[in-house]
């Protein structure tokens, strides 16, 4: 594996992990009352988008990161859709 790859695969796995504390967070609370609705639309495809030029090109380190951010994405929009009308606990 190239040097490139590496730095690649670590900047997806950061970049990734990133997002488990929110999903997290947010499963566990239930509080989607900070989270942008618009904003996580437009993010999770963003990132969809991501992920089909990573497969485009099979660049591994972007379809990697696009498909489990994707996965991610997708938790908390579904969140924010399912417990957006109701009040935190």
């Amino acid at each position: 594996m190239q040097t490139s790859e590496l730095i690649g695969f670590g900047a997806a796995f950061l970049s990734t992990a990133s997002f488990v504390p929110q999903v997290w967070l947010t499963f566990r609370t239930r509080d989607v009352s900070g989270i942008s609705l618009g904003m996580y639309s437009v993010f999770t495809l963003g990132v969809a988008l991501w992920l089909v030029y990573g497969l485009s090109l099979a660049a591994w380190p972007v379809v990697a990161a696009n498909a489990i951010t994707l996965a991610l994405a997708v938790s908390i929009l579904v969140m924010k859709l399912r417990y957006g009308s109701r009040p935190a606990r």
